[in-house]
């Protein structure tokens, strides 16, 4: 039997040149691979400062919302999330609050530095110092969530979340990158997810390996 599925789309109209737009699904009882990048590739989170806030404010709205996280990777400019979802309007509401709080207090940071000609002050911030919109992609989008479909998905999203500073050529590592954070062993999640039947096998899923935007 399918999951109930709540889709938020940013537009009315659903479809563009015939294809369908994105949309956010929010679905209870799921395991999900959702990441977001700062607009233009912005590195807002270069220091420990500004990553200190991301963490904080994670570690708050995820416990508020009964979201567990699996593994996470925070990079200079965007970050990763493998966990398990257990209330699809909890999850709203949880991606809205992150978001603006992480977005607030980071381009406070943010104009501080350009205040006193430090951090990466250019044209990619307003003439305040603040990066608004603060969330973006290249096709617009605030972040792209994923419900994952079956373990095999679920392996291969893990693994690449848990080899970002690898891939970005911070360290050869994860257990050497202290921003990214394995919570949950993968065996053990699978595992868990499967007893809860909390992957989507029954939707196709054309797009998490065609949209990650060359990440």
């Amino acid at each position: 039997m399918s999951k109930p599925i709540t889709k938020i789309s940013a537009h009315l109209d659903h479809y563009r040149f015939g294809k369908h737009r994105f949309e956010h699904w929010y679905v209870d009882n799921q395991v999900y691979f959702i990441t977001a990048r700062c607009r233009n590739r912005y590195p807002a989170f270069d220091n420990e400062s500004a990553k200190a806030i991301f963490w904080d404010r994670f570690d708050h709205y995820t416990r508020e919302a009964h979201f567990k996280p699996w593994v996470v990777s925070l990079m200079d400019n965007h970050y990763h999330l493998l966990g398990y979802n257990s209330s699809a309007d909890a999850l709203r509401v949880m991606m809205q609050r992150l978001h603006g709080s992480i977005a607030k207090l980071t381009n406070d940071v943010l104009a501080e530095q350009a205040s006193t000609g430090g951090g990466h002050f250019s044209g990619r911030l307003n003439p305040h110092g603040r990066l608004k919109p603060f969330w973006r992609d290249t096709r617009g989008r605030e972040f792209f969530d994923g419900c994952l479909r079956d373990t095999k998905q679920c392996r291969l999203a893990y693994r690449y979340v848990l080899t970002q500073c690898r891939r970005h050529g911070v360290c050869d590592r994860h257990e050497d990158y202290p921003h990214t954070r394995v919570v949950v062993d993968l065996e053990r999640g699978i595992k868990r997810a499967i007893e809860l039947a909390a992957f989507m096998p029954e939707i196709p899923y054309p797009r998490y390996f065609r949209e990650r935007d060359g990440r």
